[in-house]
């Protein structure tokens, strides 16, 4: 895939204001220093990532009433990612958090909300170039191991890599490997949650004979050892070890201790960057040891809501050569109902500057942040109800 088309085709009016930094030639690290063109990493790759990704529940009512006023199916397929499909398309790898099973069947477990999509809707990540999905959260277990057996082969069947949830734990565990350029990227999933803010019983969790996600039950010691047991033996086959959360506190842009010692843990053993989900909210935006911690990428192409109240999110986008991990953010907005439910695109112009400006407002906890994140610390104008930063 062709670098320098990625940046200027595909990221556009989004990334107009930072190319200048990309430009300013190598560096060894995020810390203190601007990132480099994508074009200049030589033998590395492209990673994009977008949030929580719930193809089921409004999402399908709405295909389905596409589809009853005339529309084709091969016209839907393609819609809800039609807006930053580019991006995905000229990324080496795009990766999204399913946060829904592919079935028709299961036992429902007894949950706040259940989500599930038809199996053949997998044809909107396809259309969508995704080309790996964590199932690690909070649903994917939601119509039990009958739910989980489905997703896993409609995954597989679509030649879709997936990670963070299995047959029992050890599968759950399992990393998704790709290799792109040369260079193998290790995905490791999982969903943890500390008290107060864990909603959802232990069935959600496999275990040694029970279908689920990978992650512990409210103890943090034992996600900190699961978590640093699956690193360790991983950093030692891959070039770059990714682990995707699911975690924090639902609705809220603070980021908890728990989700900073996890991340940290992570860039401690080896790993070149960390994503998080679960708060249906941004949060901030961490540089640590020169390793991008994004903590809650927020929603994506998601269905479990027809008309959230709040509908930035943002798009990751990462370099990752040899010895480096460079990122910066594409903002964009999810949805616009009812004109064009749940089709994420990109903001631009004063939107662009505002979402930034909210994003580094969220960072503003936080020692250092991105690059491109630092010029608009100094000029948020939010108030502290809406930029909560680091919670305590």
């Amino acid at each position: 895939m062709n670098r320098r088309r990625f940046i200027v085709q595909s990221l556009g009016a989004a990334f107009a204001m930072t190319l200048p930094k990309w430009a300013r030639g190598q560096t060894d690290s995020l810390e203190n220093k601007p990132p480099q063109k994508f074009s200049d990493f030589g033998p590395g790759l492209r990673l994009v990532v977008g949030g929580d990704t719930t193809l089921g529940y409004n999402l399908q009512d709405h295909f389905d009433q596409q589809i009853a006023a005339g529309k084709t199916k091969d016209e839907m397929w393609p819609y809800y990612f039609s807006g930053i499909r580019s991006m995905l398309d000229e990324a080496d790898i795009a990766l999204v958090n399913l946060e829904c099973p592919f079935t028709e069947r299961g036992e429902k477990l007894k949950k706040n909300f259940n989500f599930r999509a038809r199996p053949e809707l997998v044809r909107v990540l396809q259309e969508g170039s995704v080309e790996v999905v964590s199932l690690a959260n909070n649903h994917i277990n939601d119509w039990g191991k009958d739910g989980v057996k489905d997703t896993i082969e409609t995954l597989d069947d679509a030649r879709i890599a997936h990670f963070g949830a299995g047959h029992h734990l050890k599968d759950a565990r399992r990393p998704a490997v790709l290799e792109r350029n040369g260079m193998k990227v290790g995905f490791l999933g999982y969903y943890f949650q500390a008290e107060p803010d864990m909603l959802e019983p232990a069935e959600v969790y496999a275990t040694k004979k029970r279908a689920g996600v990978a992650g512990c039950y409210k103890d943090l010691s034992c996600i900190r050892d699961m978590v640093r047991e699956d690193v360790t033996a991983l950093v030692k086959k891959v070039d770059h070890v990714v682990p995707y959360f699911h975690w924090g506190h639902e609705g809220s842009y603070e980021v908890r201790d728990y989700q900073i010692e996890l991340a940290h843990l992570c860039a401690d053993l080896g790993c070149k960057a960390v994503l998080g989900a679960h708060p249906h909210r941004l949060q901030g935006i961490e540089v640590y040891r020169g390793v991008p911690i994004f903590y809650s990428l927020g929603n994506f192409v998601y269905g479990g809501i027809k008309e959230p109240k709040d509908t930035l999110t943002m798009i990751a986008c990462l370099g990752l050569s040899p010895l480096t991990a460079t990122a910066e953010v594409v903002p964009v907005q999810f949805t616009r109902w009812p004109d064009a439910p749940f089709q994420p695109f990109v903001l631009e112009g004063a939107d662009h500057d505002e979402a930034l400006e909210r994003i580094a407002s969220y960072s503003s906890g936080f020692a250092q942040t991105l690059p491109q994140l630092e010029p608009y610390r100094g000029r948020a104008t939010f108030a502290p109800s809406d930029s909560l930063g680091v919670a305590r």
